[in-house]
This record gives structure tokens, C-alpha cells and sequence, in this order.
């Protein structure tokens, strides 16, 4: 894999890390960006990971983008940029996690919230605080609603204050938050319970969560049928979970 400045890739068995590493604070700028974007894309053909981590070397995980970039000379490349990076992340099979220990603001605030799972310790603070600065952020907006529902929205968005990590677990924003002791024990707790299962029945279930967000109950539910008669049963890992349970043994998974 490729060399970055501001990024880093660590691999570990069925978990692929993408590290930002912009000291201090990970502030992502255009170049920053550009190199996530490749990472991601790197990932995309990792043959045996399970898991994508996205996770932060430092006190934060990301404060956001550069001021600079917002500047009437940048600021199309940096939307370009900061957007295309969602794109690349949506393209994503397997399931995204975000590791946050520390502050995830603006942009970091997005990043993390874009990912499918947020994991998070109780130093973690979440804020998109760029009505104070006269712009809105449109990732949040744009997300946000679907997470955490319309007012609070609106609340967050508004008043661009702060929130713990036991606040944006309590609304719904994260999926959980430990004690800063053992925080790594903790998410390798979490992530086990994923990298236990098939890669492929992963995939699977990723894409149908993802193809029914926004549709009607009827239409989600015809889609999930759809891929789980012509994708999942002819997968040789749905043959052997179901072998296995009749068996009464653990399931021996070929990720075919």
C-alpha cells in the first residue's frame, strides 16, 4: 500500500485501520483529504478485512476542516474534496466504524456520523459548530436527521454547541462509549463481534440496510427479499451457516 503524510493504513488480521495523523488536532485540509480518498480506495480491495476502522492518532479525532480552505480560491476544491471523500466512503462494502477518543468537531463531526457504526470514549466530545462562524454543514445536515431524528437537528445545528459522549450515545448518535481505561479492550470487544462473521454476509447485510434507507417499509422490505433470494442463499457461507446450525457446530465461514 501506498505511503501517506497525513494518513496511515495499519492492517491487523480482519481489521483494516485508516488512521488520521495530522498533528495536532487532525485538522483535514485538501491535501489531507485527497489522501484519505486514496486510502479508502486502497481498502476497497483488501481481500480478507471484515472491518474498516477510521480512527485518529492525537488529542482529537479530527477538529474539522482548514479555515484556509474555505477561502474563495479553495473553496471549490475543497468541496470537491470534502464530498468526494463521502462518496468514496459510501462505496464501501464492508461495515465502516468510527473510533472516536477526543473531540470530533465540524467536519470531524461528519466524518465520524458518516461511518456505519461510532464507537467512542468518555472524553469524546461531538459539536458541528459552524453557525458561529456564519456557514452551515451540509453533511450534518444532511445525516443527521436520519440518526438523531428532525428537532434535535435543528438543536445541534443551530446552536453549534457541544456534546459528550454519554449525550450522543443517550440521543442516539453513537453506538456506544467506555471509560478512557481500557478503551482499546473495549473496542476490540466491540469489533470482535463483527470480524467473528462472514465477510460476504456482512456485505450483504450492509447493502441491504443501505439500499432501504428511504424508502417505504413495503419497498425496504421487497429490496432485502430481493437480495437476500438472489445474493445471500447462493452464497456457500448462508450453505454452511445453516448446515452448521443444524449440526449444532460453529459455523467454518469460506467468505465465498
Amino acid at each position: 500500500m501506498n505511503q501517506f503524510q497525513f494518513v496511515k493504513i495499519v492492517e491487523n488480521a480482519d481489521v483494516v485501520s485508516l488512521v488520521l495523523n495530522r498533528p495536532p488536532v487532525n485538522v483535514m485540509n485538501i491535501a489531507m483529504m485527497k489522501e484519505m480518498s486514496s486510502a479508502i480506495a486502497e481498502i476497497q480491495h483488501h481481500p480478507t478485512a471484515k472491518v474498516l476502522l477510521i480512527k485518529a492518532e492525537g488529542k482529537a479525532f479530527s477538529a474539522g476542516v482548514d479555515v484556509a480552505d474555505h477561502s474563495a480560491e479553495r473553496i471549490d476544491e475543497m468541496m470537491a474534496e470534502f464530498h468526494g471523500l463521502f462518496e468514496m466512503m459510501n462505496s464501501v462494502k464492508i461495515p465502516i466504524i468510527a473510533v472516536v477518543d477526543g473531540a470530533a468537531l465540524g467536519g470531524g463531526c461528519e466524518l465520524a456520523i458518516f461511518c456505519d457504526m461510532i464507537v467512542v470514549s468518555e472524553r469524546a466530545k461531538f459539536a458541528v459548530p459552524e453557525i458561529k462562524v456564519g456557514v452551515f454543514p451540509p453533511v450534518a445536515a444532511a445525516i443527521f436527521p436520519k440518526l438523531i431524528g428532525r428537532q434535535k437537528t435543528f438543536e445541534l445545528l443551530m446552536n453549534g454547541d457541544a456534546i459528550s459522549g454519554i449525550e450522543a450515545e443517550r440521543i442516539g448518535l453513537i453506538n456506544k462509549v467506555y471509560p478512557v481505561d481500557n478503551f482499546e479492550k473495549s473496542v476490540d470487544e466491540f469489533i470482535s463481534k463483527f470480524t467473528t462473521q462472514s465477510k460476504i454476509i456482512l456485505e450483504l447485510t450492509k447493502r441491504s440496510i443501505d439500499e432501504g434507507l428511504g424508502k417505504s417499509a413495503m419497498e425496504a422490505m421487497r429490496r432485502a427479499e430481493d437480495i437476500y433470494m438472489n445474493d445471500l442463499m447462493k452464497t456457500e457461507d448462508t450453505k454452511e451457516g445453516l448446515k452448521a446450525f443444524i449440526e449444532k457446530r460453529q459455523p467454518v465461514w469460506k467468505n465465498k
